[in-house]
């Protein structure tokens, strides 16, 4: 329904327009007190780079912000992570990750990005007091921000939008009548814009999500998606549909689908009973992190990798390299 809403088919989002303008005017008022100085912005000793989005939804930003790490790495260039960690309730912030954080205390994504890039990752609801976590226990040269346009309190030097490239931005609309954080004028003013899948606009920089292997939760073990039989496929992501049509194009078509909510809670007991033993079951790489602990023998998650093939995002590394290098 909140998809129909959204795009919208569905004529109800008339109904929240009131709302919407309610949410505007607010966040309008919170982005002009910053750019007046009425409210101060704390700025990093080095440099900050915002990977967010204008949309709520499942964008790709995850899968950006980790191929960012991933290419500073290769650069040589020591780059940290802070989050606002949703789906998480840690008994303190700022909370530094490690090997033992759970999805419970950081949220599934900063657990994610730290077992994928080992890059050291803190999260906290304010992200200037992750980024001094950070600075204090590690020698730094970048900090990415996964998610935060709108947190206006952490200053930062690099603005990059993702962007959905199928839904955009449906109706146009400030939530709760359309899908937007802030409208889509707010892209004028960012440096980069990377479209996931769909077809690019002039000045966007397009990416690709690309299924690697199949990898068993409980063994390691990789092997091609499409081998898989009598699949059960589950995800908890922002964009269900996405993984599900992931599937489909790896040649796999499931017996079932699960859609659960972002950021959703996991249990043994409520995963166990999506599928039968005889059944294999497929999750996002997302979902996995929050199902290791207790996972089943024939239990998969299918990762994916932000791919560029564009000059753009050659020139985007290189300028971030060149702020950390300074």
């Amino acid at each position: 329904m909140i998809a129909r809403i959204w795009s919208g088919e569905s004529p109800l989002w008339l109904l929240l327009l009131p709302l919407s303008w309610l949410y505007g005017l607010v966040s309008g008022v919170i982005r002009l007190s910053y750019r007046l100085g009425i409210q101060k912005a704390w700025r990093a000793p080095v440099p900050v780079a915002v990977v967010g989005n204008l949309t709520a939804g499942g964008n790709g930003k995850t899968p950006v912000a980790i191929w960012l790490v991933e290419q500073l790495q290769q650069h040589g260039i020591k780059a940290g992570v802070v989050s606002r960690g949703y789906g998480g309730k840690a008994a303190h912030y700022p909370l530094l990750l490690t090997s033992d954080t759970t999805t419970d205390e950081a949220g599934d994504e900063p657990v994610l990005i730290y077992q994928r890039t080992g890059a050291p990752v803190a999260v906290s609801p304010n992200r200037s007091e992750a980024v001094q976590a950070l600075l204090a226990a590690h020698d730094l040269q970048i900090i990415i921000t996964d998610d935060g346009l709108q947190h206006y309190r952490l200053a930062r030097d690099v603005e990059i939008v993702v962007v959905d490239g199928i839904r955009r931005f449906g109706n146009g609309w400030w939530l709760p009548a359309g899908p937007m954080r802030e409208r889509a004028s707010r892209l004028k003013r960012v440096d980069a814009v990377i479209v996931n899948g769909g077809v690019p606009r002039a000045g966007e920089i397009p990416m690709q999500l690309r299924p690697g292997m199949a990898v068993n939760l409980k063994t390691g073990e990789k092997r091609s998606v499409s081998l898989l039989t009598d699949v059960v496929a589950m995800a908890g992501i922002g964009h269900p549909p996405r993984f599900f049509a992931t599937l489909e194009s790896c040649g796999v078509q499931p017996v079932k689908i699960v859609a659960l909510g972002d950021h959703q809670a996991l249990s043994a007991a409520d995963v166990q009973a999506l599928a039968t033993n005889k059944q294999t079951l497929v999750m996002t790489e997302k979902d996995a992190v929050k199902c290791r602990a207790f996972a089943g023998e024939n239990w998969w998650y299918l990762p994916v990798d932000a791919v560029f093939d564009d000059e753009q995002a050659t020139r985007l590394i290189q300028k971030l390299v060149s702020l950390a290098q300074r």
